[in-house]
């Protein structure tokens, strides 16, 4: 059953418009010119109760409006969104108990308190039970190893402590579903390492819900089982990372060390990025050549000491698709 259910969404904003220059400034005064942004374009999908996807594009794709009509922010202009059985912006009240949201730029703790009086005020706003509150807290505390720093105000907490804070108050009313924009920006390598170990956790022990937006694309490599990608407003992919490697991963790099060689073999397909003493990287289209019938080419011209297969990374996949839609 899909707990989101997204159909035909639309988004229009008015963009107000001028050229450079004093006498420009003084006509706008009196007559002001805009142009209209299609920001979301007809988009449509639908997510499962306990999936983590990735949400993704360039700036300016329309991901932030998409988030911000999920969340009941915003209202569409036209579309449907059905989120487990609510209208987000018809129905906000109550639909905000049941969902859960990070933005990493933003923070949703009072700066000059402390931590735990940040936590027992959202207690309040939520109207959460004091059990559930108490199991709560416990559990969110222990994952994200927040102990020694519950007492702490918000302003004196490093960027990778606040994030977990965030994290957890986003968590105390047991949401179902989980925004999470940016979640690790900024973030030291160990800080990213405990964000996505909790995330991966949660998802798996209550079955939330995750969209996940996020530029550092190891966040949703290691997170997220299933990808949307967005640009000019419009879904450009949504599916599997393994689909997506299919599709624009037509290419790897072969590294090849060795005693002597005799000749460099020429094969169709294959480019000859460096060479060196003992040394060659080669790049090899998979459509025409096998990494081992390659291997195999090279054995009879060189003695080989070792190989490396070097997959094309998934940023370069991303970029490959940006440049299909000339984004």
């Amino acid at each position: 059953m899909h707990q989101i259910v997204v159909k035909d969404l639309s988004k229009t904003f008015k963009v107000y418009i001028r050229d450079a220059g004093l006498k420009n400034a003084v006509k706008a005064f009196f007559k002001r010119d805009y142009k209209e942004i299609k920001a979301v374009n007809k988009v449509s999908f639908e997510i499962k109760k306990g999936e983590i996807v990735g949400y993704i594009g360039p700036n300016g794709a329309g991901k932030s409006t998409t988030i911000k009509m999920l969340t009941g922010i915003l209202k569409p202009d036209s579309g449907t969104i059905n989120v487990a059985g609510y209208d987000p912006f018809k129905d906000r009240i109550k639909y905000v108990k049941n969902i859960g949201v990070v933005f990493g730029q933003k923070s949703q703790l009072w700066w000059d308190i402390q931590v735990k009086d940040s936590f027992l005020l959202l207690k309040d706003i939520y109207k959460i039970e004091d059990k559930v509150f108490e199991d709560n807290l416990k559990e969110l505390t222990e994952l994200l190893n927040l102990e020694k720093f519950l007492n702490t105000p918000v302003r004196q907490l490093s960027l990778g402590e606040r994030m977990r804070c965030e994290i957890a108050a986003s968590l105390l009313h047991n949401p179902k579903i989980l925004f999470l924009d940016e979640p690790t920006i900024g973030l030291d390598a160990v800080s990213k390492v405990q964000v996505r170990k909790f995330i991966k956790e949660i998802n798996k022990k209550r079955k939330v819900t995750i969209i996940l937006t996020s530029h550092d694309m190891a966040d949703i490599e290691l997170l997220a089982e299933r990808l949307i990608v967005i640009g000019h407003g419009c879904i450009l992919y949504d599916g599997t990372f393994n689909g997506i490697k299919k599709k624009f991963s037509k290419h790897k790099n072969l590294e090849i060390l060795f005693k002597k060689m005799t000749s460099i073999p020429e094969l169709e397909g294959v480019r000859i990025l460096e060479k060196k003493v003992n040394r060659v990287l080669l790049e090899v289209d998979t459509d025409r050549w096998s990494i081992s019938s390659v291997i195999k080419e090279y054995t009879k011209v060189c003695e080989i000491d070792d190989v490396n297969i070097i997959n094309e990374s998934i940023d370069d996949m991303i970029v490959k698709l940006y440049e299909d839609y000339d984004l």
